[in-house]
């Protein structure tokens, strides 16, 4: 199946994994999702991830193990909401000093920037503007 969208796709299946309290999602791979993931086990809010080899190099899989705090019953995601800024209709840029802050400081930006996907806080360090993909909180 086509998706206009990968990135849109990755952040629904995410968004309704948590919902149902799942912990491991399967999507198909691609390295800007790759990166996504990097970005978000970094900042702690997935367990993990792995890449997994196909049949072919074009069947490979992103499998993303979902972090939960608390016991069994009063299990809570850390991901508590997923937001997509710039999409194929509509791009949305940024530059260095006007790169947005996500429930001041809680939740991350993640920007594609000339010098590679990044989150907000470290554009900001390295003085690079760029697209905002999504907001994670």
């Amino acid at each position: 199946m086509s998706v206009n969208d990968p990135i849109a796709d990755m952040l629904t299946r995410i968004r309704n994994a948590v919902m149902n309290g799942h912990t491991v999602i399967a999507m198909p791979d691609s390295k800007i999702k790759a990166e996504l993931a990097r970005i978000l086990k970094e900042e702690g809010f997935i367990e993990g991830f792995e890449q997994v080899e196909g049949d072919k190099p074009s069947h490979r899989t992103l499998r993303i193990w979902l972090k939960y705090v608390g016991e069994r019953r009063q299990r809570r995601p850390v991901i508590t909401g997923l937001q997509r800024v710039s999409k194929p209709g509509r791009r949305v840029y940024t530059r260095k000093q006007e790169i947005p802050w996500v429930l001041s400081g809680m939740g991350i930006t993640i920007l594609s920037t000339p010098k590679g996907i990044m989150t907000g806080q470290r554009a900001r360090q390295l003085g690079v503007g760029g697209e905002i993909i999504c907001k994670v909180w």
